[in-house]
């Protein structure tokens, strides 16, 4: 018998469940934007929005430019997390399905407690590596249920796996950061790195924007508001609260929730086997944070 470790600080976990929560939805938006917005113009309008939103916020509450000390980590989450993940996450799913990309990139848990033993001094769990073995078992199942799909729908499986390890390393990195400077602050400025390194897209959000419908812009918009200013804000201020490797555990609600809105307000849903991979790539994510009774 196992139990998990629940041990999470209240405030980072009522944080932690707002942020779930938009990121589901996020998913869901992008799919359906995804039909209008190519996926480097969807990230870079998306990081404009969420950039404006913070920096309203910033003068409101009178933050300041973070210290020296925290701009390491609001760098590397910037390019990786803030641009590549959204270009990667954008692009992926554009080929499969938001509740397979979302049970893919859950493995992402997994790769932040590996990356927070091995960086942030936060130990292993004893089952860490089996569940590790479990969840990439169970993103090969999801590679190939999706096959039939040709070549694309394996690309959107790696490219979801692309997207878990820059999801794993940034927060890694933003861990170290948050000693320095507040969720706030380094929410705010690695959004606006991430869209500085999108400008390159400046052009093809332009051409979107103008063919696009306006309730497809609108979604642009809302996630750029919500899913990032909002709920990468409240991730900062509980990944300040609490370890990494706990922190990741509080997303497996993610992928049922992004299920569960793609079957109401998109009528799709997941084949049975590669439900049977998520299933697994989650199941892999509890045995890493579990450990034996009385342990």
């Amino acid at each position: 018998m196992v139990q998990l470790d629940r041990t999470v600080d209240r405030g980072a976990l009522g944080a932690a469940a707002v942020t779930v929560v938009l990121w589901a939805s996020a998913f869901v938006v992008i799919r359906t934007a995804g039909h209008h917005f190519s996926p480097g113009a969807m990230a870079l309008g998306r990081l404009l929005a969420g950039s404006v939103t913070l920096g309203v916020i910033m003068i409101v509450t009178g933050e300041r430019i973070p210290p020296r000390a925290a701009w390491r980590g609001i760098l590397i989450s910037g390019v990786l997390w803030f641009a590549c993940y959204m270009v990667a996450l954008n692009w992926a799913e554009q080929m499969i399905d938001a509740g397979t990309a979302a049970m893919v990139i859950n493995i992402g848990p997994i790769l932040i407690a590996l990356l927070g033993g091995m960086f942030l001094g936060e130990g292993f769990a004893p089952r860490l590596f089996a569940g590790m073995a479990v969840s990439f078992g169970g993103a090969v199942v999801v590679g190939l249920s999706t096959s039939h799909g040709g070549g694309a729908a394996l690309l959107g499986v790696v490219l979801c796996l692309l997207s878990a390890a820059a999801w794993a390393v940034s927060v890694v990195a933003q861990k170290p950061a948050l000693r320095h400077a507040s969720p706030l602050q380094v929410t705010t400025f690695g959004c606006t790195v991430g869209a500085i390194c999108c400008l390159p897209f400046a052009g093809q959000l332009v051409d979107d924007v103008a063919a696009a419908p306006l309730s497809a812009t609108l979604g642009v918009v809302y996630t750029g508001v919500l899913p990032t200013a909002v709920a990468f804000t409240a991730w900062a201020y509980a990944l300040s609260r609490t370890s990494a490797g706990k922190l990741g555990v509080t997303t497996y609600a993610v992928p049922a929730l992004v299920v569960f809105l793609s079957w109401a307000v998109l009528g799709e849903v997941p084949g049975p086997l590669t439900i049977l991979g998520g299933a697994l790539c989650l199941a892999g994510v509890a045995v890493s944070r579990s450990k034996p009774r009385g342990v």
